[in-house]
């Protein structure tokens, strides 16, 4: 067997076969299949598409590359949880506690922020001392002492997926429905859960543009899911203005412990209730969504969830102390807000707009590599449908300098749309997606 055999069968079409798959993929992670190659591979996948069945043994050969983690032994009901990804999307710090506070393991490997999409590790990394890198033995033991883990990925899940990735961010493969699907799902599956809850974003702030795009993908990834063995749902989630009111690393991580308090902003509180709700559901300690729903805002409420949390900060060396004193968190030394220009209510917040001026204030990463600052971000002031009058704060801005400020300030000021007419709130959530 031949890559550029089977390069040429699917620049022509062609159904791959699974050995065929299987060959690429071992091919890409022990390195004898060379980087021309696999793009040229990438690319005839971009144009000519795969089928369900392909993606499938596509996703299970590049979770099958490495090693998997399982949680058989340790956390046999432990349910996964992954958002494509937006701006303010500090989900799994709540997610996570009330998950586990409510009797489901929590495994959650993450990765760090590109571009306008924040990363749920930058976020823990603000917190002081917190550690992020785990090895094998210490997850397994974590999962079995508290119910909750939360760190970087390791580099031994779905290597082929690392390697191929790479190469689709410098040669334009990224844009492909198969290609994205199975890069997610390999990673999720090698990380050992048997129930997956997918937070698929649509908006401005998101990958996926419109709703209807983020439904096919979700659909994608639910199919795949399924057919690998996994129970999985897929919930389509509004990221056309930012979640929440924060925007920035630890701004996030401090308005996440709000919620774990029982405060924070209100849709903020009901999406991360309604992902835990699903996760209860398909981990078998509700009956049904609604009720897994009810059960997670009971655990919210009742300070559990927050008391997971401080766990999960004492077991991987996270300043304990930020559950009372919130001042413990890094702290921009510049602030300064951006005014309504009129009276009216707000029509837009343009979560990607608002999440590429946090990465010009230091927020985010425009590239691999590029450090970060763990302080600065913006906070919103109002969301969309909210009454605004001429001279209200549309939103905060936490900066490293009167300059970095000042230049906030300008990019920010066509992000918001103020309309004389009464504008509806924004939905949650448009679809949920089942096998």
């Amino acid at each position: 067997m031949r890559a550029v055999d089977i390069i040429i069968r699917k620049r022509d079409g062609a159904d791959l076969t699974a050995e065929e798959i299987d060959f690429l993929v071992k091919g890409i992670a022990g390195g004898e299949i060379p980087d021309y190659q696999i793009a040229a591979w990438a690319m005839a996948v971009v144009w000519r598409g795969m089928t369900v069945r392909e993606t499938t043994r596509l996703t299970l050969a590049m979770a099958e590359s490495g090693g998997q983690l399982d949680l058989g032994g340790w956390a046999p009901g432990a349910v996964d949880k992954h958002s494509t990804g937006g701006v303010g999307d500090k989900t799994t710090l709540v997610v996570g506690p009330v998950a586990a506070a409510s009797g489901i393991p929590v495994v959650k490997m993450s990765g760090r922020g590109l571009g306008i999409s924040g990363g749920t590790i930058d976020k823990l990394e603000s917190i002081p001392g917190f550690r992020t890198g785990l090895s094998r033995e210490e997850i397994l033991r974590q999962v079995k002492e508290i119910g909750l883990v939360a760190c970087t990925q390791t580099a031994e899940l779905a290597p082929a997926d690392g390697k191929l990735y790479a190469l689709r961010d410098v040669t334009g493969t990224v844009p492909s429905l198969p290609l994205i699907a199975s890069s997610v799902m390999s990673k999720k599956i090698a990380s050992g859960a048997r129930a997956i809850v997918l937070d698929v974003k649509a908006g401005s702030g998101a990958f996926m543009g419109t709703v209807a795009e983020a439904a096919v993908l979700a659909h994608w990834m639910v199919r795949i899911g399924n057919r690998a063995g996994r129970r999985t749902v897929a919930l389509v989630s509004g990221m056309f203005q930012p979640l929440g009111f924060a925007v920035g690393n630890a701004l996030e991580v401090r308005e996440a412990v709000e919620t774990l308090q029982g405060a924070g902003p209100p849709d903020f509180r009901e999406h991360c209730l309604t992902i835990a709700g699903h996760m209860l559901h398909l981990g078998g300690r509700a009956r049904n969504p609604r009720l897994g729903r009810a059960l997670a805002g009971e655990t919210l409420d009742g300070g559990s969830a927050l008391a997971k949390f401080r766990a999960l900060l004492r077991a991987q060396g996270g300043e304990e102390r930020i559950c009372e004193n919130l001042s413990l968190l890094p702290a921009a030394p510049c602030r300064g807000i951006l005014a309504a220009e009129r009276s009216g209510y707000l029509a837009e917040a343009h979560a990607g707009k608002i999440g590429l001026a946090s990465v010009r204030l230091g927020a985010g990463r425009a590239k691999k590599g590029d450090a970060i600052d763990p302080a600065v971000g913006i906070v919103l002031r109002a969301k969309v449908g909210d009454r605004i009058k001429e001279g209200d704060p549309l939103c905060e801005i936490h900066a490293s300098s009167p300059e970095s400020l000042s230049q906030a300030q300008d990019a920010l000021r066509d992000a918001f749309i103020v309309k004389r007419s009464k504008v509806d709130p924004l939905p949650l959530f448009y679809r949920t997606i089942r096998g």
